[in-house]
């Protein structure tokens, strides 16, 4: 964190562990083939404690930034308004920023929701926020 801040200006205000043991072993995090190494793992926790993300990447690869400013706003956005997030969100090749509505729950809801929102079938249904 010291050489991030110094070297980059950046701050990082968020809690970071290093483990070689019993949590990086619980967690998955110590690569089978690689000796003693540990993968590089980001855990989206929310506000009541919940682990809804888990990211893992080899060593070999960087991490993805924007992807994991990505989940955590889709993952916000779903929250807020009870619905789904497709791929490539917010700028999804069929959707663009629209967001998809959960699954219809009866026939009677499958039947009206290409009346209440727009779709490619009843089953593929979005609408803006």
């Amino acid at each position: 964190m010291e050489w991030i801040k110094e070297k980059t200006g950046v701050a990082i205000e968020f809690p970071i562990i290093a483990d070689f043991g019993e949590v990086a072993n619980s967690l998955g995090m110590v690569h089978p083939g690689k000796g003693g190494n540990t993968v590089r793992a980001v855990f989206i926790v929310d506000p009541e404690g919940i682990v809804r993300i888990i990211f893992y990447y080899p060593q070999e690869l960087g991490r993805n930034i924007d992807e994991i400013l990505r989940a955590i706003k889709g993952m916000q956005t779903s929250d807020a308004h009870a619905v789904a997030i497709p791929a490539g969100w917010p700028n999804n090749e069929l959707i663009g920023s629209r967001v998809i509505i959960p699954p219809a729950q009866s026939v009677r809801d499958a039947e009206e929701r290409l009346k209440k929102y727009e779709g490619f079938d009843w089953w593929f249904c979005h609408k803006d926020i």
